[in-house]
């Protein structure tokens, strides 16, 4: 599952160091309907990427399975948004998870995606080799959980940016030589997605423009 909601800008449209920044109220309350979703599934162990804002989920969804730390799980670093030209910063945003993103493109100016899908995929051929558990919950991030469910759907290291990851919403796929994908951004509070039809990418635009 993507952590639930967090705030990347304080009151004063001031950004927060993202690798600190807490869950909001709703997004606690994101959480908690996760949980309620998840009751009875038999997880056997909960993985996050150690960033707070995972880690804050993961013990509510979870609270009886101490979470693990992958700092290969973590979310892609973008660059500084300072260093962009002005005018291409829209694009920049609005493009970032368009169609099948080529793994040479640097998100926001920072990390390449071809940098992401490998780190993430080989954290995932580790996952699978341990066969000392049946049911794992992971509490990642929405660029992670793309390239998870991108290789789950393809077989390849890749990157489909069009599969949207909203807050605290769950994945099911079953891992193993013959994946399967059952379940992609169910999100228990909103099911049909009424209440926001914006992009996580378009919603930080929007949080950057009102900075």
């Amino acid at each position: 599952m993507r952590h639930a909601e967090v705030a990347y800008f304080d009151d004063g449209g001031r950004p927060l160091p993202p690798d600190e920044v807490p869950l909001t109220q709703r997004g606690s309350e994101q959480a908690e309907a996760a949980a309620r979703a998840l009751a009875g599934a038999g997880i056997d162990r909960v993985i996050t990427s150690g960033l707070r804002r995972a880690v804050e989920t993961a013990r509510i969804v979870a609270p009886q399975r101490e979470p693990e730390v992958w700092p290969d799980l973590r979310e892609i670093r973008s660059g500084r948004l300072a260093d962009l030209p002005q005018e291409e910063i829209e694009e920049a945003f609005l493009g970032a998870f368009r169609g099948r993103v080529p793994l040479e493109a640097r998100f926001l100016g920072g990390e390449t995606m071809g940098s992401l899908v490998e780190r993430v995929t080989s954290a995932l051929e580790r996952l699978v080799a341990d066969r000392d558990w049946h049911t794992a919950l992971l509490v990642l991030h929405g660029g992670v959980n793309r390239a998870i469910l991108s290789f789950a759907l393809t077989g390849e290291r890749c990157f489909l940016g069009g599969i949207e990851q909203a807050p605290a919403c769950i994945n099911i796929v079953d891992a193993g030589r013959d994946w399967v994908v059952r379940v992609v951004n169910y999100a228990p509070y909103d099911p049909l997605h009424a209440a926001n039809r914006l992009t996580t990418m378009e919603e930080l635009y929007l949080q950057y423009r009102r900075r």
